[in-house]
């Protein structure tokens, strides 16, 4: 049974799915979801290992196009704009919609460069460049840290520090949503807590839409969650609802523990 999101009175919907399935080859990995994301609010998430997650996940800005055989059918809406149409650039698509990776992914590059490559390239003033990779560096918490650094490589850092350095390098192209996929799960606590003390602050501008296996962390991070399995939606609502009070027998099954 598919849940609509049980939005807050003045919430706007950014991204929205109808009817979406991706396949790879036969295999089918996203059946049939449609989902609501609203802006300036977190939203997780969460199922089984292979429930689909990460493919819906990159289904939302296109990602899943760089994997050869992958088959998108359904829509995606970005501001009631369909993502998937003819006209849309995928690279415009990724530039408002970012995403950050499971493993942190920093370019062989100084820590600068890795900021100020996106912008660098879609044609932004070298002049603004330092200006634009330190707000957002400060916006990652990453800035103090790494302020008298900046011409070293990033590759140097820590996996926490490259973690948000990713988060910093999304943060500069000024996207609308951020699209993160178990970005805490090869950090170690102190380095988690940072990531999830920095979306408290970050969905005050922006949506966010994390992927994560931890039901605590969801817990923590989300206002809405959603509950996957075997490639469909089951249920999504409010974090307290779909935790404390779940439609389905399957989320209660799932957040209960007894399967998964």
């Amino acid at each position: 049974m598919v849940m609509a999101v049980p939005l807050v009175e003045d919430s706007t919907l950014v991204l929205e799915t109808e009817s979406l399935t991706v396949c790879y080859g036969a295999t089918v990995a996203v059946d049939d979801v449609s989902i609501a994301i609203p802006d300036r609010a977190v939203t997780s998430i969460i199922g089984p290992s292979g429930c689909g997650k990460s493919t819906l996940l990159r289904a939302l800005n296109r990602m899943n196009e760089t994997v050869a055989g992958v088959e998108t059918r359904g829509r995606v809406l970005y501001r009631s704009q369909d993502l998937y149409a003819d006209e849309v650039d995928p690279a415009e698509v990724r530039r408002r919609i970012g995403m950050v990776f499971q493993k942190p992914n920093p370019f062989p590059k100084t820590i600068f460069r890795n900021v100020a490559w996106g912008p660098s390239i879609s044609g932004v003033s070298p002049e603004v460049l330092p200006e634009l990779v330190e707000a957002s560096l400060r916006r990652a918490a990453l800035w103090e840290e790494v302020k008298d650094r900046l011409h070293e490589s990033a590759l140097e850092l820590s996996g926490g520090q490259q973690q948000r350095l990713c988060l910093a390098r999304a943060l500069a192209m000024e996207p609308e949503v951020i699209l993160m996929d178990e970005p805490c799960s090869a950090l170690d606590p102190v380095s988690t807590g940072k990531i999830e003390d920095l979306l408290f602050d970050l969905k005050k501008r922006l949506a966010i839409v994390v992927v994560t296996h931890n039901m605590q962390q969801a817990g923590r991070i989300s206002d809405y969650t959603a509950f996957m399995d075997s490639g469909q939606l089951v249920e999504m609502g409010e974090t307290d609802q779909v935790f404390m009070r779940p439609r389905e027998s399957r989320t209660e099954d799932y957040v209960t523990g007894r399967f998964g």
